[in-house]
């Protein structure tokens, strides 16, 4: 299939109020409103492309930069790559649902993300912090340096309330899976949860809303999820 094909595909799955929703959210035109589930269709005739991805990835349309983190292969992209792509994702949905899901999936995840949460570049510490959420849900604990962990959570601490806004989420809930997928530092989560206590977010908006990582740390308790990986 060539980026015409599936541009049309993608076009005829469009619906209004997706699109309406994706907005509310932050996307902007172009784009078609596709629902991600929608896309499974055409991304198993197509299987792994990057060539089509970074075609697709440099239309700017919103739902073809989504497609294109389905079918990238992170094996053939470079630091470079994914520098390219997160300066071009303009809002949270792309920075931490398209790049930071592609970046877990390679070899320099930890390396690329480290250097953007230092970045002090709204998109680019949430992809980081949300690389490592996605890293750690999916990996062994025992790919992980527990000391390196251990400082994230303080840097966390000290840092999530004076961070930008979209960081603030990705922050939260770096407390949060550490707190449930990563067992060698469960109790130093749980701490560092109660000392963050309420995470105010959306303060410019008409209404802000408060994140908080230990009652969903506890939650996760009371299910029994703790050491859930996907």
């Amino acid at each position: 299939m060539n980026i015409e094909t599936v541009m049309q595909e993608l076009e005829a799955l469009g619906k209004e109020r997706t699109k309406k929703i994706y907005q509310s959210n932050g996307a902007h035109e172009p784009l078609f409103g596709v629902a991600t589930g929608e896309m499974k269709p055409i991304a198993k005739k197509i299987k792994l492309n990057q060539p089509l991805a970074e075609q697709l990835y440099a239309t700017g349309n919103y739902d073809a930069m989504y497609f294109a983190g389905i079918i990238a292969d992170p094996e053939a992209m470079t630091e470079a790559d994914f520098e390219r792509w997160i300066d071009a994702s303009y809002f949270y949905m792309l920075s931490d649902f398209v790049v930071a899901v592609t970046l877990a999936e390679t070899d320099i995840a930890q390396e690329v993300a480290d250097k953007w949460i230092a970045s002090g570049e709204e998109l680019k510490m949430s992809a980081g912090w949300s690389c490592y959420c996605w890293l750690m849900g999916n990996r062994p604990d025992s790919e992980f340096d527990e000391s390196k962990i251990a400082d994230m959570l303080e840097l966390a601490k000290k840092t999530i309330h004076d961070s930008p806004e979209r960081a603030k989420y990705a922050m939260n809930h770096f407390i949060y899976t550490v707190g449930v997928s990563y067992v060698p530092l469960h109790d130093r989560a749980i701490e560092t949860a109660k000392a963050v206590g309420p995470v105010e977010v959306n303060k410019d908006k008409t209404k802000s809303k408060f994140l908080n990582a230990s009652d969903n740390i506890q939650k996760a308790i009371d299910k029994g999820q703790i050491g859930f990986k996907r």
